[in-house]
């Protein structure tokens, strides 16, 4: 009976080490709804993807159920702990109604090897009664700070502008990691007026490549979350 029940921790801990060595694809959410938008409409979401295994993740495939909708991968390589922008786009052009597209992701992940990301949208026609919505839109979503001597802290500020019609509410701030701290201007902007948002990275500790995400919530019906991603190369101190 010992025996046994050595063999099957021994069976457990070798399955729990190997993982450890495997690539392992997960996504922070794998649904998104843009609410109601008008026909015509091109909405674009970011989904952020992230290789929290122990070995190099190759997405090999993204295919999109419908050629209204395009995705593409920043990234097809991602290193242990690096993530990539998944960019879709959907094109309301001609659809009315409630719609549902699928995203396949397929991936060298052994356990998950095809995840199925989602999108859905109301779409009004034009003349139909929509009331204005405030429109967040960044300058950039993405900024790389190179090579970093480990230990700095660095920062970077990305402008956006409220190109819509109503009050730009922001109403949360989430970063992907305790070494990232992220400060908003202003969480309230009216239509047209400009905000920046000051990101800063901690290298205390790190080393090699890294990519962190910071996500922005807000009253946007196209995207109310709207994801940066910075980069950065740490490299160890010689002290």
């Amino acid at each position: 009976m010992i025996k046994k029940i050595s063999l099957l921790f021994l069976l457990l801990a070798s399955f729990s080490f190997a993982q450890m060595f495997q690539p392992e694809l997960v996504v922070q959410n794998k649904e998104h709804d843009f609410g109601t938008i008008t026909s015509g409409d091109v909405v674009i979401h970011t989904f952020v993807l992230t290789n929290n295994g122990g070995d190099v993740l190759k997405i090999e495939n993204v295919k999109a159920s419908c050629g209204c909708t395009a995705a593409k991968p920043e990234k097809s390589v991602l290193e242990p702990g690096e993530s990539t922008n998944l960019v879709v786009t959907f094109n309301s052009r001609g659809r009315k109604g409630p719609q549902k597209k699928t995203i396949r992701v397929t991936s060298n992940d052994p356990i998950n090897k095809e995840m199925i990301l989602t999108i859905t949208a109301n779409v009004a026609v034009k003349g139909d009664n929509i009331s204005g919505f405030p429109s967040i839109q960044f300058t950039e979503t993405q900024h790389d700070f190179g090579t970093v001597k480990e230990g700095n802290v660095v920062d970077y500020t990305f402008k956006f502008t409220n190109k819509g019609d109503e009050i730009l509410k922001i109403s949360d701030i989430k970063t992907s990691c305790g070494c990232t701290a992220a400060l908003v201007s202003s969480d309230n902007l009216k239509p047209g007026e400009e905000g920046t948002l000051k990101v800063e990275l901690n290298t205390k500790h790190r080393s090699g490549k890294m990519s962190r995400t910071v996500t922005i919530k807000s009253n946007d019906p196209k995207e109310p979350s709207k994801v940066l991603t910075i980069y950065a190369l740490v490299e160890k101190s010689d002290s």
